[in-house]
């Protein structure tokens, strides 16, 4: 092991139990053992999931969060001891690691909640109060402290006031539901409480709390609920059963459904830090024996779920500074590193790092950096393809597609969370296999299918692997892009599957093999407007082959065009955006923490947008467009083309044919968790029929 990585690996206390390293699993959805909100019970094959990783030298796991009542039939968790029987086993086998385990336990969503629009038309303010019909969601999965909050996703709807006596209620399901968590066997638990803007924070910060009563106005009186649960867990479970709580440092929030990006000077409408000095103290007070913490509200959402625009280790300082206000030990979450984390945890700065997504990216992560082999780390790309998809067209969260929220798997690791549907034998009958294309999809297929077994020839007509993903990797930001190509080659080589580079496969025929993958993606589109041949199409620009002038047009506001906008913002030139949809970033499948933080960066570098705005020519002076407003030319030095792809149909007449299969965008334009699960799947298809 490198020396520098050592305090990550040295033993530490929660209250009374002391941890063995200073490595925490997150709490994050789809890690969940016990699903307790449209589902309620134990969640089947979860089992599994912990088997990957609870020999791989993490200290201190802690599952996806429980809700303490259900949002259909008003079941609450703690009136179930069956379900934590369920997990006992999990629990025990974690325990024979030398880990330890502390179930999260949740209050709900309060105006963060996730309306599906069937259910819209229901949930309009008043509406709850009269139904009787329990199919639908009981009202307190749909309240906030104050009467009138909008909803997050939905700004429309209004939540119900939380009462004193709701308060109670839950102030006890807290101390039963620790209750059942402590015989179940946990070694303590977290309560999501002062973070991220659900329920129990919207409580405590003052722009969503104007309550007259003992539990708003003062700092004091807006904790008064997080600490009346703390104060109930230990006298049902013990002074010495160790409480965490999850904690946002700062709520990074401008205002409802408006976050603040990193550096920008703002008025703080939520926890400001010299607020949250005097909150850890009355929390530490109450009883709370360690503090997991990050930053930002549901209105702030990518800082407490940092996509790839977020600058690695970004609430490190914050998290450090405020370990200066508590006693109690404290953990840091938010694309943390591990060198970044080892060298707080050696000068007392924090007490542990906290991962997430990278341990669904890779189960291994924790051992490989105790082993020295961290080029063997498949790096997290903080994309939120499939660990996290909650996605709104408009930035205010409306038009949510139910359709597209997955939660607890991976891009990158189809394995992850489908560990009872995929196998991982050798193939039952090996066959000689040639991979046409070089691109991510190839590259996985290749990989999955030579480490079954098979014989693997892969063909790329270039001199470089990584296809597409070279120019989507070549922007600033994306540092864990260029590290995913170069594992992408390491494994690849490892695999034994031989690469063809600067070879072009043009008859499909002349291969003598058994199965033929045709992985060859997709081309730019143009447009049919006079001028189109003054633009430069995005890969070109991406790619370094066109260089482009200071004042440059992006025609196609999706992700693409957006962050080719925001890499010439930040190198200083001045971009703008032309986009014939009300939306930018508008795609289904994106989720809202990259597309909101992508749009707020936009606004930070004062880049233009022209929405619904139809493109009619490209002149010398610039872009010509057609807007609701009437035809304007927006000035130009330089144009870029980022309005899609097509697929390649060269060999198009081939599907349909045995031992012949398509992936990825020459199939059909898809997404990177697209190709690499339908590569994933092809392999499975190949090696287990």
């Amino acid at each position: 092991m490198d020396p520098k990585y050592e305090p990550l690996f040295t033993p530490w206390k929660v209250g009374n139990v002391e941890i063995k390293n200073r490595v925490v699993m997150l709490p994050m959805e789809g890690t969940n053992m016990i699903q307790w909100e449209a589902k309620t019970g134990y969640v089947k094959g979860i089992d599994k999931f912990y088997e990957d990783r609870r020999d791989n030298e993490i200290g201190l796991f802690i599952p996806g969060l429980i809700p303490l009542i259900s949002i259909i039939g008003k079941k609450w968790v703690y009136k179930h001891p069956e379900v934590f029987d369920k997990v006992k086993p999990i629990i025990d086998g974690i325990h024979l690691s030398g880990a330890k385990v502390f179930f999260q336990i949740s209050a709900g969503s309060g105006r963060s909640m996730l309306l599906p629009p069937i259910l819209r038309p229901f949930v309009k303010k008043g509406v709850l109060n009269t139904l009787a019909s329990p199919v639908l969601a009981n009202k307190w999965w749909w309240s906030a402290p104050d009467d009138d909050e909008p909803n997050v996703w939905d700004p429309e709807v209004k939540m119900d006031l939380f009462t004193e006596g709701m308060i109670q209620r839950f102030v006890y399901a807290f101390g039963q539901t620790a209750l059942r968590c402590k015989e179940a066997g946990c070694d303590g638990v977290e309560i999501h409480a002062v973070h991220e803007g659900y329920l129990l924070d919207q409580f405590a910060m003052p722009y969503t709390n104007h309550r007259t009563d003992a539990y708003g106005g003062s700092l004091e009186n807006r904790l008064r609920f997080a600490c009346e649960i703390v104060q109930e867990i230990k006298k049902v479970c013990g002074k010495d059963f160790p409480v965490s709580i999850r904690y946002s440092v700062r709520s990074m929030t401008r205002g409802y459904n408006q976050g603040a990006v990193p550096g920008e000077s703002f008025v703080e409408v939520g926890r400001t830090m010299e607020e949250s000095e005097r909150a850890v103290k009355i929390l530490e007070a109450a009883g709370y024996d360690m503090f997991n913490c990050d930053n930002g509200t549901y209105d702030a959402w990518f800082w407490a779920h940092p996509p790839v625009y977020a600058p690695l280790n970004m609430n490190l300082s914050d998290v450090e500074h405020i370990k200066k206000f508590t006693t109690k030990p404290v953990v840091c979450a938010g694309r943390l590193q591990p060198d970044a984390a080892a060298e707080s945890i050696a000068a007392g700065r924090i007490d542990a790092m906290g991962v997430g997504r990278q341990l669904l990216c890779d189960p291994e992560y924790v051992t490989k950096i105790k082993e020295g082999r961290l080029d063997d780390v498949r790096p997290c790309i903080a994309c939120h393809g499939a660990c996290l998809t909650f996605n709104g067209l408009n930035g205010k969260g409306t038009d949510i597609d139910p359709m597209h929220v997955e939660m607890g798997r991976c891009v990158l690791n189809p394995w992850t969370n489908n560990e009872t549907k995929y196998s991982k034998a050798p193939a039952k009958d090996p066959k000689r296999i040639a991979v046409i294309g070089g691109g991510i999809g190839g590259m996985e297929t290749a990989i999955q299918a030579a480490y079954r077994g098979h014989r693997v020839d892969l063909y790329e007509k270039t001199d470089r692997l990584g296809g597409v993903f070279n120019a989507a990797a070549a922007m600033s930001f994306k540092e864990k892009d260029k590290e995913l190509l170069k594992w992408y080659e390491r494994q690849l080589q490892r695999s034994g599957a031989v690469v063809h580079l600067n070879t072009e496969i043009d008859d499909l025929e002349k291969l003598d093999v058994d199965v033929i993958v045709v992985a060859t993606g997709a081309q730019p589109k143009t447009l049919p407007v006079p001028g189109a041949e003054r633009a430069v199409a995005a890969i070109d620009f991406l790619d370094g082959r066109a260089a482009v002038g200071d004042r440059v047009v992006i025609i196609g506001g999706g992700l693409t065009g957006c962050e080719i906008a925001y890499e010439l913002a930040l190198q200083g030139k001045h971009p703008s955006i032309v986009e014939m949809t009300p939306y930018l970033v508008g795609a289904r499948g994106i989720c809202m923490a990259n597309s909101s933080m992508l749009r707020e960066l936009l606004r930070f570098h004062n880049v233009p947008a022209y929405l619904n705005a139809m493109t009619k020519a490209i002149t010398a002076e610039g872009v010509l467009i057609d807007t609701p407003e009437g035809e304007r030319t927006v000035p130009a030095d330089s144009v870029i083309l980022s309005v899609g792809y097509t697929p390649d149909t060269r060999f198009a007449t081939q599907k349909g044919q045995p031992n012949v299969y398509f992936i990825g965008d020459c199939d059909r334009v898809g997404s990177l968790k697209t190709v690499i699960r339908q590569a994933y799947e092809t392999v499975q298809n190949i090696s287990y029929r």
